[in-house]
């Protein structure tokens, strides 16, 4: 069994972690669990990174090329079955309440709410996915354009920065100068401030340069893989995320500027020690049960379908009150809404998103020829 298989536990955890979060968020439980679970997207965001630039990593490494326009279309057929079949009832919700609006909906279908409307039109939650989709095309220009044109962007001496983590990071540190641009020159515009891919892609470039170094300089995660070391590493996560649970992010210029960076720093941190700790998965069975981890990281993998649906859950959630006469509590609201959008994105993970994804690998498998 390869690395990367028996890692993927492990992977899955952390992204069910980060999609209990988004629920939090978007339903509320208890006051912080609400006011920190923004922070589940900004953790989707650097295990995004990592993931997929690790798929055109590990092709570039071994075959020596990578197939640009193969990796956008297996990526659609993960990303659009399932968005665009699920964003008919969204659609259908607006125009029986007389909101329907042409502008809002296209933006929305071609990924670009984020800067026309600044949060999603149908359900807010989209705004992500489209820093997600700008992402996936900026990367594969950048990998198609380093592997044309500068064959050696991954060679370096260990002592050395590579060509492509310098480029890495200053956009990380212009993603910073320009969200104290922004925050400060247009304080008004708080959604944008919020969502817009050029102030938000850093997060998910955090992920490629730890996927980078996971990659191509495995040596250098070795020597880190210390005790002493990943303790640290334990520290800066949480130096870095605990103090979400006590500043709305909204209206926060920290959040909007420094926050950002600090999050996917520590999100960076918890993914180095998921990396370079052989036993994780032994420690996380030790603090959480083992039928806790497994469940945790089945619904990591049914995420992505989780997020789509979760929204309409909510919406909705109010009729199981009506139904069942029983008096509206925001616990049993919470429950029923968390339990549905769970049990229906596990279902659209298995029998609609598989279904694409076996045609996407007939026609568009991954390995080369």
């Amino acid at each position: 069994m390869s690395q990367a298989v028996k890692r993927l536990q492990e992977i899955d955890f952390l992204r069910g972690i980060a999609i209990l979060l988004v629920l939090f968020r978007h339903k509320e439980l208890f006051s912080f669990t609400k006011t920190m679970g923004w922070i589940g997207v900004d953790l989707f965001f650097v295990l995004s990174g990592f993931l997929v630039s690790g798929l055109l990593f590990k092709e570039y490494q071994k075959y020596g090329k990578v197939r640009v326009a193969n990796f956008l279309i297996r990526r659609g057929f993960k990303i659009y079955p399932i968005y665009y079949l699920f964003y008919l009832p969204y659609l259908l919700i607006l125009i029986f309440d007389n909101q329907f609006n042409l502008i809002s909906m296209l933006s929305e279908l071609f990924f670009v709410q984020n800067y026309v409307l600044g949060y999603g039109y149908a359900y807010a939650a989209t705004w992500s996915l489209a820093v997600e989709e700008h992402f996936y095309f900026s990367l594969a220009f950048l990998i198609w354009y380093l592997t044309t044109y500068h064959s050696s962007f991954v060679s370096a001496p260990e002592n050395k920065v590579s060509r492509f983590e310098i480029i890495i990071i200053s956009v990380l540190i212009l993603c910073l100068a320009l969200r104290f641009i922004s925050n400060m020159a247009w304080p008004d515009d708080i959604e944008r401030n919020f969502t817009m891919t050029h102030l938000r892609m850093d997060s998910l470039l955090f992920g490629v340069l730890i996927s980078y170094l996971y990659t191509f300089r495995a040596t250098l995660l070795q020597h880190l893989n210390k005790a002493n070391f990943k303790a640290l590493l334990l520290v800066v996560f949480f130096l870095c995320v605990s103090w979400t649970a006590f500043i709305k992010p909204e209206y926060s210029f920290f959040v909007k500027t420094i926050g950002f960076s600090l999050l996917y720093i520590g999100f960076g941190a918890l993914l180095l020690i998921f990396l370079i700790e052989k036993n994780i998965q032994l420690y996380l069975n030790r603090i959480f049960s083992k039928i806790i981890v497994k469940s945790v990281a089945t619904i990591g993998y049914s995420s992505y379908s989780i997020y789509v649906i979760h929204t309409l859950v909510n919406k909705n959630s109010n009729y199981f009150f009506e139904f069942t006469g029983i008096g509206y509590n925001h616990y049993v609201d919470f429950i029923f809404a968390f339990l549905v959008s769970i049990f229906l994105g596990i279902f659209m993970t298995e029998y609609i998103e598989t279904y694409f994804l076996r045609i996407r690998n007939r026609y568009f498998p991954a390995k080369l020829n």
